[in-house]
């Protein structure tokens, strides 16, 4: 009605110089608006592409708008992004060569999502193969599964044509590792065992004689574990990324080689579509990092999701997914970016300072976002 309204107005005022019908004219004013819509939300072109990462992973960021910005998929271009971290091993926590676990070995977890489709691709503790991302695709584009797992995810990423196998520790991580041991193999992230101050084997306690861990009447989970690796940007870190093609289409991707001195065999919020990373076509994306091993108990980015697909703003739907975990995890670190398909991003964070990046047709390159806890 607005539109209308304009064309009547204007039609009004140089009626001299116009022939047809102010109605007629109202249908050919309209006409180049229409040609900028996408999909069922009336939305600028020009907000498309768009690129939104965890982290001030630049070069990440920067890989995958040339592929975008160059025509590419949203998911080829979310493959080169996570592509890039990995093989400049961003922070040391995606891609080889970083957080060691307990027998100083380097996996990689992976997931892929095309929000068009809602197929997923992931691998989780996958050894001996670089390219998890990619690994990731292979799952989705040739398998009818969605998760594949350790040696087995190796094996098929291999068959697929991906280089390996490979030894995909470090020297640093190596010698992060050995310091470790010599620590005792302190801090870790068992409890309830005995002996608890060395490197095992170890034996379970009974959890009700445990003296560190109690249920408070509010819900709270205490500790006294003070021993617990506290996650960190350089202890465990996830790049999360979603990307919105020019057509309009929506997918995510996360890489990361999970939490240094991890047990082995442990799997993250990683591959764990609706944790670390969600998309919906018609809605927007999610992109997650932190604490894997609780914030996949609350599938935080399917939350901002829904959340958006209900109406919320990004940043009101990442405040109330973040909420959620520490009501029952107050001590808990993580954040989340939504990302709406108006090209509407906001983040929300909890017990660190977060950043996360962007590039969009309106930025002369990547721009770094500060969301303080």
């Amino acid at each position: 009605m607005r539109f209308r309204d304009l064309g009547e107005q204007w039609y009004n005022l140089h009626h001299q110089s116009i022939s047809m019908p102010a109605k007629s004219f109202v249908i050919i004013f309209l006409l180049p608006l229409f040609s900028v819509v996408v999909g069922h939300e009336t939305v600028q072109s020009e907000e498309y592409p768009l690129v939104v990462s965890t982290w001030p992973f630049v070069e990440a960021v920067r890989a995958a708008w040339k592929a975008v910005d160059g025509g590419s998929s949203a998911v080829d271009s979310v493959v080169e992004g996570c592509s890039t971290c990995e093989e400049l091993r961003c922070d040391g926590t995606v891609g080889p060569g970083g957080s060691p676990d307990e027998n100083g070995e380097t996996t990689i977890d992976a997931l892929i999502m095309d929000g068009l489709t809602m197929e997923v691709g992931a691998v989780a503790a996958m050894r001996y193969v670089t390219d998890g991302i990619k690994a990731a695709k292979l799952v989705m584009r040739h398998t009818e599964h969605t998760l594949l797992v350790g040696e087995k995810a190796s094996e098929f990423a291999i068959s697929m044509g991906l280089p390996g196998p490979t030894n995909l520790s470090s020297p640093e991580s190596m010698e992060k590792w050995t310091k470790w041991k010599d620590g005792r193999c302190q801090p870790n992230f068992r409890k309830n065992v005995s002996p608890a101050n060395s490197c095992g084997p170890y034996s379970p306690t009974h959890y009700l004689q445990h003296p560190g861990e109690t249920c408070s009447s509010t819900g709270h989970i205490l500790t006294s574990n003070s021993g617990l690796p506290r996650v960190g940007l350089h202890s465990h870190d996830t790049i999360s990324m979603a990307v919105i093609d020019r057509m309009g289409h929506i997918a995510v991707g996360t890489s990361t080689n999970g939490a240094t001195f991890k047990i082995p065999g442990r799997v993250g919020d990683g591959p764990i579509a609706g944790s670390s990373a969600y998309a919906v076509e018609e809605v927007g994306a999610c992109c997650a990092t932190g604490d894997g091993d609780i914030m996949m108990r609350f599938l935080p980015c399917y939350q901002v999701v829904e959340s958006m697909r209900l109406g919320m703003d990004p940043k009101l739907a990442a405040k109330d997914a973040i909420a959620r975990i520490a009501k029952k995890f107050p001590d808990f670190l993580g954040a989340v970016v939504a990302l709406n398909k108006k090209g509407e991003h906001a983040g929300a964070c909890h017990g660190w300072t977060f950043k996360y990046s962007v590039r969009s047709p309106a930025m002369k390159d990547v721009e770094v976002f500060t969301v303080l806890p």
